[in-house]
């Protein structure tokens, strides 16, 4: 049987069963999940390592949570409470679809371990319900008919979640590799320019390499992002200036 949801459970808004250890909540017990899984990822992450930083025993913490998917649940949810939601029922969409486009982003690079357990679980509690609400209403404000709603938020959304998570996998993988982001691209490009199989690749993109400037990563990755995304919004537009059917 598929499992279902923390967010199904009849503990699932308060946390906790009677007669619960003192000094643990369910709201300290998720933050320092956060922490942890932010700090030693989601590989390393455990309810013994948990139970030692709250300085209790793994025990404990199962008066909160049935078990660690729960755990993890929790967690994701509270990471979308970081989003800043703008007011979908005022001001130009455009500006709303790319500011929510733009922090879902940032959040995935934030937390690499988001994007797995974004896949993973139904994504039902109440920060996350609360972005895809928000999300909702904003499209619908695009002017596309109802039946086009869903299609434009997967064009977008499933672009950012895509984008943000590559990113969030170079960004780890540079802080393996004890490099900038710059010197790590450096270092990679001179590695594939002297072998033959890569060296014709990067010889066939090179003009396109060179439109992106000898800016930054970061700058790259903004630009690119930023381009993308208003392609998409443009679609949309065009969508409903011919009146999808």
């Amino acid at each position: 049987m598929a499992r279902a949801s923390v967010w199904l459970e009849e503990k699932g808004g308060k946390g906790g069963r009677s007669g619960q250890p003192s000094g643990l909540d369910r709201a300290r017990i998720t933050s320092v999940t956060v922490r942890l899984l932010d700090a030693d990822g989601l590989d390393k992450f455990s309810m013994r390592r948990l139970a030692a930083e709250l300085n209790v025993t793994a025990m404990s913490v199962y008066w909160y949570v049935d078990t660690k998917d729960d755990l993890l649940e929790l967690a994701l949810d509270a990471a979308f409470g970081e989003l800043a939601l703008p007011d979908a029922a005022v001001g130009d969409w455009r500006a709303q679809l790319r500011v929510l486009a733009t922090e879902y982003r940032a959040l995935l690079v934030r937390h690499p371990w988001l994007s797995p357990l974004a896949g993973r679980y139904l994504n039902i509690g109440p920060h996350s319900l609360a972005f895809s609400r928000v999300v909702q209403q904003v499209v619908r404000r695009a002017g596309l008919p109802a039946h086009g709603v869903t299609g434009a938020i997967s064009a977008v959304f499933q672009f950012v979640y895509g984008y943000g998570t590559i990113e969030s996998h170079f960004a780890e993988r540079v802080a393996a590799a004890g490099m900038t982001p710059d010197e790590y691209v450096d270092t990679a490009m001179n590695a594939v320019t002297e072998t033959p199989a890569t060296a014709q690749i990067i010889e066939e993109s090179r003009d396109l390499m060179a439109a992106r400037g000898g800016d930054t990563v970061a700058e790259m990755l903004d630009r690119d992002f930023t381009f993308a995304l208003d392609l998409l919004i443009a679609g949309i537009e065009a969508m409903v200036a011919k009146g999808a059917p």
